[in-house]
């Protein structure tokens, strides 16, 4: 474990000694480095200093590594434009570095740290690099969403020491308190994000560059659903009691939110609103505390992460050409960049859960463990599954189709690099379907 952090250390001197191209090579490697530690057992293995995997944290950091490496690569305009950019690759060291510590913690305060620790490089990419001047309030909101309720689980902390003597994950009992329930799982709901306490996000996913979106979707979100399972094993009594309070609120929501996507007339906001409706699911399969739950949940954050990343990718490419993220105005581009249509449809498509993508396994695990949980949850999950369908079809019927915008007087083309970051978000979200029983191994 203690090589990899010291790796991502060695990489600041990198920053400011070196090309743009090189910090995104060593990253490249690193995640290949990172793949060789790969466990096929349930437990923890690589102990040091406090710090493990098992099947759950590798798959998260392996997650955060691949989508840092593409951030890197998305966002050549900084390193074109010099535009900060040595500044943006320590910020972007700094978040792999916090986010690669608090997924591989053992121990609850670390976690905490290092999860609150995770916020701040992302706020000053939005704040740093965004486009609008209504950054500042994303921002704002991203960091007192999270603040206001991170206080209440510091609080739970201090009463889960004193109770056990100890905060390491492995020694934690079920408690019978409600009030504890709240405490610590607030932030976990707001980071997902729950339905309710969701307005932070498709405010900071706006105003964030295509690197602030693409760590936003790809890994932020994920960090809420891996603290509720990790911590889940402490409300094992009164989990049961209070649990469909919350499942109940993710689903209605969720299919609320997807009727909302069906309105959007900007295309960021709408794949922003499809990750709230996304979570939704996985935080419903959490709750219900049946492994199918839990299989489905961690999937699904992993098919998320790639799929919702790459939208945000093919957003961003129309964006740089348009200058503009309304549906209304990038239309018709299947007359102009008919093969750069090929990678809407594959992503769209994984996104409404085609087969064989992994949206597809999870989401079939997950309403497998809600149906489970509660036979009633079937008439929303129904709601919810056909509305994913109709955004995913509407988004990409209305920026392929049609007749191009007539003020749309020059224009470039979609370059190599380009390319291989659309390939890089679809190929392991389509091909890890293939070896999907390592996913049901750790949980």
């Amino acid at each position: 474990m203690m090589m990899m952090i010291l790796g991502l250390m060695f990489m600041i001197p990198l920053v400011f000694l070196s090309s743009y191209w090189l910090v995104m090579v060593f990253f490249f490697i690193m995640s290949f480095l990172f793949m060789m530690k790969l466990s096929f057992k349930m437990f923890f293995c690589s102990l040091s200093f406090n710090f493990g995997v098992d099947l759950l944290s590798f798959s998260l950091i392996m997650l955060s590594f691949w989508i840092c490496t593409l951030m890197i690569l998305a966002s050549e305009n900084l390193y074109k434009l010099n535009y900060y950019w040595e500044l943006f690759l320590f910020n972007i060291i700094m978040l792999m570095l916090s986010l690669y510590l608090t997924f591989s913690s053992l121990n609850l305060f670390i976690f905490y740290l290092f999860f609150e620790i995770s916020l701040i490089p992302t706020l000053f990419l939005i704040i740093g690099w965004g486009n609008q001047p209504e950054r500042i309030s994303a921002g704002v909101y991203l960091l007192f969403y999270t603040l206001l309720v991170s206080l209440p689980m510091m609080v739970a902390l201090f009463y889960l020491y004193r109770t056990f003597n100890t905060l390491d994950f492995y020694f934690f009992l079920s408690i019978n308190s409600w009030m504890l329930y709240i405490c610590m799982n607030m932030v976990f709901f707001v980071k997902i994000p729950m339905f309710f306490i969701h307005l932070w996000l498709p405010k900071a996913h706006v105003e964030a560059p295509i690197s602030g979106s693409m760590i936003l979707a790809g890994v932020m979100l994920k960090l809420g659903g891996y603290g509720l399972l990790r911590v889940m094993k402490l409300f094992l009594e009164v989990g049961l009691k209070i649990n469909f309070l919350f499942i109940t609120i993710s689903l209605i929501g969720g299919a609320i939110i997807s009727m909302m996507c069906l309105r959007q007339s900007d295309m960021k906001m709408l794949i922003a609103y499809s990750s709230v409706s996304h979570m939704g699911l996985a935080l419903g399969g959490i709750l219900t505390m049946n492994l199918w739950g839990f299989w489905g949940s961690l999937i699904l954050m992993l098919a998320h992460g790639l799929c919702s990343s790459g939208l945000f990718c093919l957003a961003n490419l129309s964006y740089e050409r348009t200058h503009s993220r309304s549906i209304y105005l990038n239309k018709g581009f299947m007359n102009i960049m008919p093969s750069l249509s090929l990678w809407w449809f594959l992503l769209c498509s994984s996104n409404m859960a085609a087969p064989p993508s992994m949206n597809l396994l999870g989401e079939i695990m997950l309403i497998n463990s809600l149906s489970m949980f509660s036979k009633f949850s079937m008439f929303i999950l129904f709601f919810l599954v056909f509305y994913s369908a109709a955004y995913s079809l509407f988004l990409y019927t209305y920026t392929q189709h049609g007749n191009f915008y007539s003020g749309l007087y020059s224009f470039y083309q979609i370059n190599i690099r380009e390319y291989l970051l659309l390939f890089l978000h679809w190929v392991p979200l389509n091909l890890l379907i293939l070896k999907s029983d390592l996913f049901i191994l750790g949980i």
